[in-house]
């Protein structure tokens, strides 16, 4: 996959309650090296405001929702994430930003590598320039 694109999770509906899970290379085209979650977001702040040179990531809202920008260089598209059984995987080389939390919203990231600062693309500037 080279595309971004909304994923739908397998889902068990129970009386007791509904369960949802993702498997890498199955829902995932990557193996997971790290996994973390945003919470508590102030209102009206946002996350992200970076790309990878080689991570991708699948963006779960388990709970609440938000909105995930993701710009290539040429074009921006918004994806709203409101519900726990399907997520967003982004591709390496996508400028991302996360924004409109809702109160108590909970974010999972599972990513395809460990934290390496030397990953980020963090100026604008040159991820405009490395997308051309």
């Amino acid at each position: 996959m080279d595309k971004p694109q909304i994923i739908e999770l397998p889902k068990f509906l129970d009386k007791r309650g509904n369960l949802s899970f993702i498997e890498e290379f199955k829902q995932l085209p990557f193996k997971i090296e790290r996994t973390y979650w945003i919470y508590d977001v102030p209102g009206g702040e946002h996350r992200g405001g970076h790309a990878y040179r080689e991570n991708e990531e699948f963006i779960v809202a388990l709970s609440g929702s938000f909105d995930v920008i993701l710009d290539d260089g040429k074009e921006k598209h918004t994806y709203s994430l409101n519900r726990s059984y399907y997520g967003l995987y982004v591709p390496k080389g996508y400028w991302r930003e996360m924004n409109n939390f809702s109160t108590n919203s909970l974010a999972l990231v599972l990513a395809s590598t460990p934290y390496s600062p030397n990953d980020y693309i963090r100026d604008y500037t040159e991820f405009k320039l490395n997308a051309e």
